[in-house]
């Protein structure tokens, strides 16, 4: 469990802002201050009686009755893009956790003519929909990116912000995708399953809870030119890489 706040009113009388502290054994002083979460905004994952193989076909019962969340606004908050409008749902079983994303277009970009089953380095150059993802909200600079294109192209990082590079390719969780494209209605929609086993997580209960946030990069062109948009908005910046800003992905039966 992440631990809210603690020393606000040691804080307070010191005049001075607060950080949280790490975990520490007794008689040991924490010498790594840890900064605290500055989101509240939440989803609610319900239990799936059955794992499932991601097929990309979103119409499924579980799907349909699931919990979720839908955003327009870009990662500051402060714009606006309806035509991107983002629908998100989670669901969990004892060995793996899953999400599907809803995604609205007016125009797709991703790499042509490539083999989506070989992981593409860079893939946030296009448009993609991203989780990131920590199960161990104490450590906050420490989290998991999964990412997943419209041709169902993919990336999966292993995120430690105390390190140079942050970002570990190297690191294979074996995570499962399907993504379609409805040209029709300008939709495009994707399904992934990702073994919890492969972020060291040994079981998960209901009530548990996660941090994440959800990102999707739309448009074509520089980064000037394209839409980034954040679940839990980032007002400080626009790197996606904010993990104190990360959302809460609470586990129910």
């Amino acid at each position: 469990m992440v631990l809210w706040k603690i020393g606000v009113l040691i804080a307070a009388l010191a005049g001075t802002a607060f950080t949280l502290l790490p975990f520490s054994c007794p008689g040991q002083i924490a010498d790594m201050p840890q900064q605290s979460y500055a989101s509240d905004v939440q989803l609610q994952a319900k239990r799936s009686r059955l794992d499932f193989l991601p097929d990309g076909d979103l119409s499924k019962p579980l799907w349909r009755h699931a919990e979720s969340v839908e955003f327009d606004h870009n990662a500051s908050g402060k714009s606006h893009y309806p035509e991107l409008s983002t629908r998100v749902a989670s669901v969990w079983t004892e060995t793996y956790i899953y999400f599907v994303f809803w995604c609205r277009y007016d125009s797709l970009n991703v790499y042509e003519g490539e083999d989506p089953a070989v992981e593409r380095w860079q893939l946030w150059d296009r448009d993609v929909v991203e989780v990131f993802l920590n199960p161990q909200p104490e450590r906050v600079d420490h989290y998991y990116e999964f990412e997943v294109a419209p041709n169902n192209q993919w990336v999966d990082l292993e995120i430690d912000k105390t390190k140079e590079p942050f970002n570990d390719a190297s690191w294979n969780s074996g995570f499962e995708h399907a993504a379609r494209i409805d040209a029709k209605n300008h939709i495009w929609t994707t399904e992934m399953r990702i073994p919890i086993e492969s972020m060291n997580v040994g079981a998960i209960h209901p009530d548990t809870k996660w941090r994440l946030n959800f990102f999707r990069a739309a448009g074509k062109g520089g980064d000037e030119r394209r839409k980034f948009l954040a679940w839990s908005i980032i007002p400080e910046g626009k790197t996606f890489h904010v993990p104190t800003r990360f959302g809460i992905l609470q586990l129910v039966n």
